[in-house]
């Protein structure tokens, strides 16, 4: 199924039918597509670049990334173009350690900090499309304009082969930090750019060679040394305010700042020379009628917490399956309003973490340098302050208190419910060591601890997340995995393998977990109220159960084998 191109307009205009219009081929576009494409959703890209921008740009993935591109099957592309685990270091005048990010352990399946190469990314989400007649890319089209109205939206497009005209239900704007789609809604862009520039320089054959991340708190040049992967490392300089941009773009200036930290700066082979300055800006409304932001479109941020790239694949992953819900029947187009409710809030939150660290990075007034540097020290010395800064417990986590999920009144504190579950290795009947995602699938999931979800749910609740096409997961011990007790074909039977699942229920009442296809956990309860809560979650998320396609299936993908990290 591919976008319907209709007779052309009585001016000339060719026109073209779709259900989603995304405008920008970045990575969130990207994502966004491979989503609706699993779910034969007529989805077209267009931008107005000639191909994917091919030096790098991000340089950090984080576990959430991760898992989001394992739900639209193409982690195992991905793989290959990252070195995990990444260490990040503070370090002061002297080289000498500040701090240190090394978070362990994989909560949710992956390692939670990651190099990475995005234009060896960007291709890979750019090759899963392929995998979908019904989406589309064109390049060379630049959007010029668009009007709404209640079944639609008109968007006008440029391009070589004369203008064009796009007939879509939906369109999201991810193209860019200058995205024509947030000007022509008339949304504001509030925040702040730093007067502080600086110079980055990327650099083939790492003259270094070591696998992790410094950054230098220097106050006479602040710095960041980064090992990407396949051979790359980055440099960034801090550029004073008495020298000009031509200076720093000047090859003798490049090589003058990595001479303190390279013993052959002549010998360098430079990919790109580059100055930018920090933004922290965010989008007053992520949605504008028929039309939605995402990407640099509806935030910029600092570089510090790398998590530029990752708050744009958040937007993609939210946003993706509220999308198909809609255009396939399964949900009303409430539902989308949850968008921009549940994601502004912690792009915000991801934007002022990133801001505050790139000002403890950067005073180049000695004495604040030095006091800093002593606090750090003391900070470190404190072992639940080291602990809080080396497992990157500082980094705001999505919770949505509001959106679409259902919080239970009284509201607990201590509630799953807006949180994002675990993902732990578990085996199942045929398989052993399989990453949970891969077994509950990228839909909707019931699932139950120490329960069978069709008694638990009973017959009416089963049948309406049938419907929807959701999956039903009984949670054991690994212990009763192979205890056949009446099994039903509509249930699959998951053992507990190292335990990470009883010990995350050990630690809540709730029992029942009703899962969104991102992951986040949209409703919970103790067994005996599954019936009462999944009624009261059909309506909070604007479900219709038996839509119009809700019997569609999923494009099946191929996943990583059991076992594979």
């Amino acid at each position: 199924m591919t976008a319907r191109h209709a007779d052309p307009k009585p001016d000339g205009t060719k026109s073209t039918d779709t259900d989603i219009l995304i405008v920008g081929a970045g990575p969130v576009g990207l994502t966004i597509a491979n989503t609706l494409g699993l779910h034969g959703v007529r989805t077209l890209v267009v931008d107005e670049r000639d191909e994917l921008i091919d030096y790098p740009r991000g340089v950090g993935l984080d576990d959430e990334s991760l898992r989001g591109f394992q739900g639209i099957g193409l982690v195992d592309r991905v793989l290959p173009h990252t070195t995990p685990n990444q260490i990040m270091r503070f370090v002061d005048a002297r080289r000498r350690v500040l701090a240190e990010i090394a978070p362990s352990g994989e909560r949710f399946g992956w390692p939670r900090r990651n190099g990475f190469v995005q234009p060896m990314v960007d291709a890979e989400l750019l090759g899963g499309l392929d995998r979908f007649d019904c989406v589309n890319v064109r390049w060379r089209q630049r959007m010029t304009d668009f009007r709404q109205d209640d079944g639609g939206v008109t968007v006008e497009l440029s391009g070589d082969s004369g203008p064009t005209s796009v007939r879509a239900r939906w369109v999201v704007g991810s193209d860019g930090g200058r995205s024509t789609t947030r000007k022509k809604l008339g949304v504001a862009f509030e925040g702040t750019t730093s007067p502080t520039r600086w110079l980055v320089v990327d650099i083939r054959t790492d003259p270094l060679g070591r696998p992790n991340t410094d950054v230098g708190a220097d106050p006479r040049r602040p710095y960041v040394s980064v090992s990407i992967a396949h051979g790359i490392r980055r440099f960034e300089f801090m550029i004073h305010a008495d020298e000009t941009d031509e200076q720093a773009q000047d090859p003798e200036f490049a090589a003058r700042m990595m001479a303190a930290l390279v013993p052959h700066p002549e010998r360098l082979d430079v990919i790109r020379r580059r100055v930018y300055t920090h933004h922290s800006r965010i989008a007053g409304a992520f949605r504008g009628g028929r039309v939605f932001l995402a990407g640099d479109a509806a935030h910029l941020m600092p570089v510090w917490q790398g998590q530029g790239y990752n708050s744009g694949i958040r937007d993609a992953v939210n946003l993706g399956w509220k999308l198909a819900a809609v255009v396939t029947g399964k949900a009303s187009d409430a539902l989308l309003d949850s968008y921009d409710t549940e994601r502004r809030g912690h792009a915000q939150a991801m934007i002022d973490l990133s801001t505050m660290v790139g000002r403890i990075i950067s005073p180049t007034n000695p004495r604040i340098a030095a006091l800093r540097d002593i606090v750090a020290r003391a900070a470190g010395a404190v072992p639940a302050l080291k602990r809080y800064v080396v497992e990157m417990r500082f980094k705001p986590m999505p919770r949505y208190e509001s959106g679409a999920v259902l919080h239970s009144e009284p509201r607990k504190r201590d509630t799953p419910v807006g949180t994002l579950f675990i993902q732990p290795r578990v085996d199942t009947r045929d398989a052993s060591g399989v990453l949970l995602d891969d077994v509950i699938g990228p839909w909707f999931a019931v699932l139950c601890w120490n329960n069978d979800p069709r008694r638990v749910l009973g017959d009416v609740a089963f049948s309406t997340w049938k419907a929807l096409g959701a999956r039903f997961v009984a949670l054991r011990p690994q212990t009763q995995l192979s205890w056949a007790d009446d099994d039903d074909p509509d249930v699959t039977i998951v053992g507990d393998q190292d335990g990470h699942l009883k010990a995350w229920f050990d630690e809540r009442d709730e029992s029942v977990l009703f899962v969104r296809p991102d992951r986040c956990i949209a409703g919970a309860c103790i067994a005996q109220l599954a019936p009462a809560t999944s009624a009261s979650l059909i309506r909070a998320l604007s479900l219709i159960p038996g839509g119009t396609d809700a019997a569609r299936p999923l494009l099946h993908v191929a996943q990583p084998a059991a076992g594979s990290v």
